[in-house]
């Protein structure tokens, strides 16, 4: 057959040598500025591309070279060519060809929409020359003096920084808030503007042409970028790997000039500025650019320090065929030969890759649907899911789907197919339900005495632990104003009671009787309220029981405050109970009658049966026992509002009891006393099944996100 001609444009450049010593070669396609790595057999078929025959160019290779290539090869490299455009379309069906490649490559208007949405790039500058002209400045920031200075800095700044830890990391909180967002902003531009211009400076000082700069949007997120393509051309890869290390270095050289000048400037708008630089520096080196699982530096840096060009897609390859063995067992070759270890760490690489760009979608998912209007939010959540997610999955399936007869007849097949079956299966029978929560432990039946305002203590009768009648007196407490006003209040009564007497015993004043009388009423009446709040001060015991936590330093004549709790009372006999409180995605689980086992944290006593007894029918507003909270050990996560413990999520209260006939859970609690403990409690609740349980929550999440 005839090969199509080449196209006249394209440059041949020389390579870097493998890691065996096989020499390579770039092929240059100025056009679109894209370079292509190619080997010793793809050189040498180009070399003799003007045979115009796939035999004999393989057998001319075969003849004078040590390869050894037969026409298929050949064919091979005319598939390359052709695929990425590198040969002129000829023959009178080209035109068509081009055009159906066209719309393949770009797809209709939704799949441009779709693309452009998640990436586009909007060029701005032409740097070249400008670079050039300013090499002999920026040639100063390479030298090994300027290194070692900037390596001081480094060390002395961090040295500061560690000595006065409390300022900084004080000042940092103090930035939360919208001046500080906007600050951090403008900073994180500045950052990588000079994080770009370190990658187009060193690309330049190479001998590399920068065509373009400018902003490229990434989920609509603006980010600085530059071509530096034309490192492709570079034959030393150290001087590639120094080009895409060149934008981290420039931002920890920020970051150590900025943080030692926080440390030395006095406070003020410079001080606040170098600690933005320095924070957001250091941030964005760290957390963002040297991620190698995105197309960041870290990616070019970890590629060109292996002399892996095209990493992430090399190892998808390698993993997606290693999928296929391990499930199917088809015997196919590798995608690439590599030793054993380096394929083990491709292949970890690729899926490391893969979960770390899945949780990266979710939540960029997340974040667009709930910063966008509510309908747009859902769109573009289905786009993420299916653009990022789905679309790999599908592409997959269908390369199962073409080796569908081979697997069909692949024993491995069949048993990765039954053990699917069983995972299936699995996921929808109900599997025996357990769920464990922080809990307390208390007495059923308690009653807390507490002092109504601040008092003076005029008697305490009873001492710890002393056993009380109903209705005796628990604690006599003096409060001087109440009494002054009482006092007040019984000499106004007197004299008004005088008055409504005498007011009928001559005709002058026997108008004044009804008067009269109607404030003697209205006396009386605050005096009987006055004896009623009084008697809060001398709380009388409700039922027998016994007096506890009743503080020994206590003596008749000290002062005690307003809510203050004194004692407690506990009834005589009472039973005891296990009080916690279960998040409303595993509440509907919970049922009367379940059993339940606890052990208090103390880790004292035996593991207490339960039963389940009640559960709340609505959700608490607030939390009453702030040992349950977790900030505080339990579980429920809380905010403070009003002085009160309010849950972030919705729970509801479930009440346990001791299960009957439990001797040694009796003798336990005998021994407890009144104390109340924190505990585990594990609730064994009716099985579910996993898939289910899911399904539940996301309908539920679904028609709550809706508005339904």
């Amino acid at each position: 057959m005839n090969l199509p001609n080449l196209r006249e444009e394209l440059a041949l450049l020389p390579g870097p040598s493998l890691a065996d010593g096989q020499p390579t070669w770039t092929l240059h396609d100025p056009a679109r500025n894209l370079f292509f790595r190619i080997d010793w057999p793809s050189f040498e078929v180009l070399q003799r591309w003007d045979m115009q025959d796939a035999a004999l160019i393989a057998g001319d290779i075969s003849a004078s070279t040590t390869l050894q290539l037969d026409a298929a090869d050949v064919e091979a490299v005319v598939r390359f060519l052709g695929n990425n455009q590198l040969t002129q379309p000829a023959g009178p069906g080209s035109a068509r060809q081009l055009a159906e490649r066209l719309a393949q490559t770009t797809g209709g208007p939704l799949k441009w929409l779709l693309h452009h949405y998640l990436f586009f790039r909007i060029p701005l500058l032409r740097p070249d020359a400008w670079l050039g002209r300013w090499q002999g400045v920026a040639g100063l920031f390479y030298t090994p003096g300027f290194l070692l200075l900037t390596l001081a800095a480094l060390l002395l700044g961090l040295a500061q920084v560690a000595r006065r830890w409390d300022m900084f990391a004080a000042t940092l909180v103090d930035t939360f808030n919208w001046d500080g967002l906007m600050a951090y902003g403008a900073a994180l531009f500045a950052v990588k503007l000079l994080h770009e211009l370190g990658h187009a400076f060193t690309a330049k000082r190479y001998g590399c042409r920068v065509p373009t700069m400018g902003l490229a949007f990434l989920v609509m997120w603006p980010v600085a970028y530059t071509d530096t393509n034309e490192t492709w051309r570079l034959t030393n890869r150290l001087q590639r790997l120094h080009v895409a290390c060149a934008g981290i270095a420039t931002e920890l050289i920020v970051a150590a000039w900025a943080t030692l000048a926080w440390t030395l400037l006095p406070d003020g708008a410079a001080r606040s500025a170098a600690f933005v630089l320095a924070t957001t520096s250091w941030v964005a080196t760290l957390a963002i650019n040297a991620s190698p699982f995105m197309r960041f530096d870290g990616y070019f840096i970890l590629s060109d320090g292996l002399d892996l060009p095209n990493l992430h897609e090399r190892s998808f390859a390698l993993a997606r065929w290693k999928l296929r063995e391990w499930l199917f067992g088809l015997g196919e070759e590798a995608p690439e030969q590599f030793g054993a270890s380096r394929q083990c760490w491709l292949i970890g690489f690729a899926w490391l890759t893969w979960v770390y760009r899945l949780v990266l979608c979710l939540g960029i998912a997340v974040l667009v649907y709930h910063f966008s209007v509510k309908v747009i939010g859902i769109m573009l959540f289905i786009v993420e899911m299916l653009w990022f997610v789905l679309g790999p999955i599908q592409r997959e399936l269908a390369a199962w789907r073409q080796r569908w007869p081979r697997i069909r007849r692949s024993r491995r097949a069949h048993a990765s197919a039954a053990v699917l079956l069983v995972l299936l299966a699995a996921t929808a029978v109900p599997w025996p339900g357990r769920m464990t929560t922080s809990a307390m432990l208390r007495p059923a039946e308690s009653w807390p005495v507490f002092a109504p305002s601040g008092a003076r203590i005029d008697g305490l009768p009873h001492a710890q632990g002393a056993l009380v009648d109903k209705g005796s007196a628990l604690l006599q407490l003096h409060v001087p104003d109440l009494l002054m006003k009482r006092e007040a209040l019984l000499s106004r009564v007197e004299r008004l009671r005088w008055q409504a007497a005498a007011s009928g015993l001559s005709a002058d004043t026997r108008n004044q009787l009804l008067s009269n009388e109607d404030a003697l009423a209205m006396a009386q009446a605050e005096l009987a309220g006055i004896d009623l709040e009084l008697l809060h001060y001398a709380p009388r015991a409700p039922y027998a029981g016994r007096l506890h936590y009743l503080d020994p330093d206590l003596r008749p004549g000290d002062w005690v405050g307003q809510k203050e709790r004194l004692a407690l009372l506990v009834k005589e006999g009472s039973a005891w109970q296990v009080e916690t409180w279960v998040n409303e995605d595993l509440i509907q689980r919970v049922a009367p009658g379940d059993a339940a086992t606890f052990i208090n944290d103390a880790g004292q006593g035996p593991v207490l049966r339960l039963k389940v007894a009640a559960v709340d029918r609505d959700a608490s507003r607030t939390l009453p026992r702030p040992e349950l909270a977790a900030h505080l050990g339990g579980h429920v996560l809380t905010r403070e509002k009003a002085g009160q413990l309010v849950p972030e999520r919705a729970v509801y209260r479930v009440l346990l009891e001791v299960a009957a006939g439990d001797a040694d859970a009796g003798a336990a609690l005998a021994a407890l006393s009144a104390h109340s403990w924190r505990g585990r409690v594990t609730i064994h609740t009716r099985g579910e099944a996993p898939a289910g349980h899911y399904a539940r929550q996301a309908i539920a999440a679904l028609l709550g996100e809706s508005g339904f």
